[in-house]
């Protein structure tokens, strides 16, 4: 299976293929609006401004499975996003990222990069993976990693 076989669901509810982003560098993050760690928002965004004209596409997806820090529907979600961060990349619907309900996105970006001690389940919001252009999923980095720690991965992609 590819990446690219993957639809979404974005934030306005339209279907949307990861096929449309073949070619790009993706960064891939489940968020949360009322996290400790809500604030790499920020980095994302200047992370996605600095490369995005390089190919580089930082894919927002909601989830409220860790502490109930994602309660909003999609529009509160949205609003929040663009008011207090200016996030103008794409954002998508709320999805599970563990257990038997997962998004099907989810579960492949946890088969293809492990986390510590080789375990898939994602721990906390903020957890980020990167794919290459061919698709390949060459980084995770868990949620206390900042975005601008990882720069130099992005850049050595795009």
């Amino acid at each position: 299976m590819s990446i690219y076989e993957i639809s979404v669901t974005t934030i306005d509810g339209k279907e949307k293929k990861i096929a449309d982003f073949k070619g790009s560098v993706l960064l891939i993050v489940n968020v949360a609006s009322q996290c400790g760690f809500t604030d790499q928002y920020q980095g994302l965004e200047d992370l996605y401004k600095k490369y995005s004209e390089n190919g580089l596409v930082v894919l927002g997806f909601p989830c409220n499975q860790f502490g109930n820090q994602e309660p909003g529907n999609e529009g509160q979600i949205q609003e929040f996003c663009q008011l207090r961060f200016g996030v103008s990349f794409p954002m998508f619907a709320k999805v599970l990222v563990n257990g038997p309900e997962a998004h099907p996105l989810y579960l492949f970006l946890k088969k293809q990069q492990k986390g510590i001690l080789g375990t898939e389940g994602i721990k906390w919001n903020f957890t980020k993976f990167l794919v290459d252009r061919n698709g390949t999923v060459v980084g995770r980095y868990g949620p206390q990693v900042r975005p601008q720690s990882f720069e130099k991965d992005i850049q050595t992609l795009i």
